[in-house]
């Protein structure tokens, strides 16, 4: 059964993700990773461009589907930072899609407290929301 997924992540981030085919989220925590299954859709939203700095832009800013294969650690920074990733086909042709403009349609927005959901920094969508942020993002 495919499920969808949101990941909260900077919008730097979300970029070098895309270039290099993988996803990871929560810091790089290998249970989050791992909740993702092959054939699940991925969309990424981005409330700021860096990932405690930047600019705000509270927008879906990738979207794509999670690969047949395992996750694997890598290690970052002088071997510091250690992150678990997944392999994952993004749509190269995305646009980003500012929250605001799907805020009325969208299930994840429907309660007056949805931001706080967004904290957990990967969370599942509904099939709805994940058609509704792909028809904007790709026009599919």
């Amino acid at each position: 059964m495919t499920r969808y997924w949101l990941a909260v992540v900077s919008r730097d981030h979300v970029r070098r993700g895309v270039e290099l085919g993988f996803m990871q989220a929560n810091h790089g925590k290998r249970t989050a990773v791992e909740k993702l299954g092959p054939g699940d859709g991925l969309v990424y939203y981005s409330p700021r461009t860096g990932m405690r700095e930047g600019d705000p832009i509270k927008s879906f800013t990738a979207i794509g589907t999670v690969d047949d294969g395992p996750v694997w650690q890598v290690e970052e920074q002088g071997g510091c930072f250690k992150p678990w990733r997944r392999a994952v086909s993004y749509d190269r042709d995305a646009r980003q899609v500012s929250i605001d403009d799907l805020r009325t349609e969208l299930d994840l927005t429907s309660s007056p407290n949805w931001g706080y959901a967004l904290r957990r920094g990967l969370l599942e969508l509904s099939a709805h929301d994940f058609e509704r942020i792909s028809r904007a993002m790709v026009g599919q």
